[in-house]
């Protein structure tokens, strides 16, 4: 029931929607939420693997919300639908984790 809700940041501006979720299943736990960002109907859409721990969930308003400014994740490491990460990558995981001051 995730999937599709919105995710905006804390001055209200909408950053996107939760595409999928990646489980690390080594661990027990989710790891990242993909966020789409941008595009229309799918098509140029931007792709963002956000830490799971990066996110709020504001349930009155059934949406996540993740502190960071639109032009910060505009500038974001992504990726698009057809070319997703190695999400086992340590080095990739370290570098989503710093860009958004959460650990692994």
């Amino acid at each position: 029931t995730l999937i599709g809700n919105d995710v905006v940041n804390a001055e209200n501006d909408k950053l996107g929607t939760i595409e999928a979720i990646m489980l690390d299943v080594g661990r027990g736990r989710v790891a990242y939420a993909v966020l789409g960002f941008g595009g229309f109907l799918g098509i140029g859409e931007k792709l963002f693997a956000v830490p799971w721990q990066a996110l709020i969930l504001d349930a009155d308003r059934k949406c996540f919300v993740l502190n960071v400014p639109k032009d910060r994740l505009e500038r974001a490491p992504g990726f698009d639908k057809d070319h997703w990460p190695s999400m086992a990558d340590e080095r990739w995981a370290t570098e989503i984790h710093d860009y958004y001051g959460t650990r692994l």
